[in-house]
């Protein structure tokens, strides 16, 4: 893979860079962490060399400094809201959040429930982790808000919150997913610590849209494809370019809520800090791009991914605020094509030839890879035995895994689990080649081959099951699929 992005140096000024807005406040900072803390891997995949944990590592150069607030709804509790990406609910989250933090030794007291009103579920949800020793802070929802400034900044409006006992200088403030209420916590915050006489201040660290990029750089415009579901659109920042003269990229939420903010700020502080919503930024992955042109081509790959997706969420009946639609109006007017997307055209042709599912893979070195369906295999599964075999060097003719290994999970499958498909998913083909390796010197070398399928593209003619896909994201392999069933079924798992 082709780096276009210096993590080095983005640990080391991003880390400065908090510092001196740390000290530009002198007693303490309120950092509102947007997106993913550690397992960002779209900021992966539009910059590639930006490592998926690289924010956690940053803070990892803070740590004797930071400490860490984890804010989640109270009705998002009861709702069994689930993070689509990981599919478990944003509770879950919080435990696995308050898990991997602790594992790297940040420093995490606290839980703030947030439009807290007794739900049940979060009542539940407080016992359990006062019960493990974290302490668990109530905030409510406030009537207005965030147009009635004159309610929200008083003793009944943000001074009726549980002021969160924090003990160091920069408090970082996370969720498990949007619509938490960390920019709400941090100002209660502000409130609570000015009533005490403690200087404070707030901050966002949101890495997209990146501030200091054209407002169309193909990496501002794949964070658009990626929030389409949210109506998030990237704009220039007019109270930016009114007080600097200069052009810096913002979202509409942002840029809506500022004059909001900067009354808040007035009445907390005496005087907000800041003249525009790029100003409250500190994010320096912008100066750390070392190659647009490969930054620039992994981005458009990604806008296609997304449209895909979208397509497919369409077809699954899950589509968010016609979310393909607007990723199309971004494919169209950054003159990109599917064609752009070179693992598309050699699936369709495979699939068009056998008359049945296929797939296909562009592997590190650039070679396209296909597989077609089979009585014994998927199409993808046989992409991934076609793949590792060419990685590996073993000729095309000779065979990696017996049948006499295949046919018996056919016959369990079938006989025992009462499946209609006997065929194998990629997990369980995976699992006869790691039987064969054991005896088979040509399977063993074609398993070594498995970390070389990360951040490899790939394309399938139909959508796949859950196992299948859910095998291939654990690989690192970039899957789109055309928005398509193989067959016309109600049920699907």
């Amino acid at each position: 893979m082709k780096i276009g992005f210096d993590n080095n140096k983005y640990l080391e000024t991003q880390s400065q860079h908090i510092r001196d807005r740390i000290a530009k406040f002198g007693d303490k900072l309120y950092l509102e962490f947007g997106g993913k803390l550690f397992d960002d891997y779209h900021a992966s995949r539009v910059l590639p060399g930006f490592k998926p944990d690289s924010k956690l590592q940053m803070l990892m150069q803070l740590k004797d400094e930071a400490e860490i607030v984890i804010v989640i709804n109270a009705d998002d509790i009861e709702k069994n809201k689930v993070r689509g990406d990981l599919g478990i609910t944003y509770d879950l989250d919080v435990l696995r959040l308050l898990d991997v933090f602790r594992s790297r030794g940040l420093y995490v007291a606290s839980v703030v429930l947030t439009r807290f009103a007794d739900q049940p579920s979060a009542l539940k949800f407080e016992k359990h982790l006062k019960e493990n020793g974290i302490n668990v802070y109530h905030h409510y929802t406030i009537p207005n808000y965030p147009t009635d400034v004159d309610l929200i900044v008083s003793d009944n409006g943000y001074g009726k919150n549980e002021y969160v006992e924090t003990t160091r200088r920069l408090v970082v403030i996370t969720a498990p997913g949007p619509g938490s209420g960390k920019m709400a916590v941090c100002l209660s915050q502000l409130y609570h610590e000015h009533k005490r006489g403690i200087q404070a201040g707030y901050a966002k660290f949101e890495t997209f849209p990146i501030w200091n990029l054209p407002l169309k750089h193909p990496v501002n415009v794949a964070y658009e494809a990626a929030t389409a579901d949210l109506n998030d659109v990237n704009m220039i920042d007019p109270f930016h370019l009114e007080a600097y003269g200069k052009t810096t990229v913002n979202y509409n939420r942002d840029i809506e809520i500022f004059p909001v903010l900067n009354t808040m700020f007035d009445l907390i502080l005496g005087e907000s800090p800041y003249k525009s919503p790029t100003d409250m930024g500190v994010n320096m992955a912008g100066n750390c791009i070392i190659d647009d042109a490969v930054v620039c081509a992994a981005a458009n790959q990604e806008i296609i991914r997304r449209y895909y997706t979208a397509m497919c969420n369409q077809t699954k009946g899950i589509d968010h605020n016609d979310e393909a639609y607007k990723i199309n109006l971004l494919i169209k007017q950054n003159k990109l094509s599917t064609e752009d997307r070179v693992v598309i055209a050699p699936a369709l042709a495979k699939a068009k030839e056998t008359g049945a599912p296929a797939a296909a893979i562009q592997l590190d070195d650039g070679k396209l890879i296909t597989g077609k369906t089979t009585n014994l295999l998927g199409a993808c599964s046989a992409m991934l035995l076609n793949a590792l075999k060419s990685l590996a060097e073993i000729p095309e003719n000779v065979d990696i895994i017996d049948a006499a290994v295949i046919e018996p999970i056919q016959k369990l499958k079938v006989d025992s689990f009462g499946s209609a498909n006997p065929r194998l998913h990629t997990d369980e083909i995976l699992i006869a080649l790691s039987m064969s390796a054991v005896t088979n010197p040509s399977a063993r070398l074609a398993m070594e081959q498995l970390p070389r399928l990360r951040d490899t593209e790939a394309h399938a003619t139909v959508i796949l099951s859950d196992i299948d896909t859910r095998t291939l994201k654990k690989l690192g392999i970039r899957l789109t699929t055309e928005p398509v069933y193989e067959t016309a079924r109600f049920y699907r798992k």
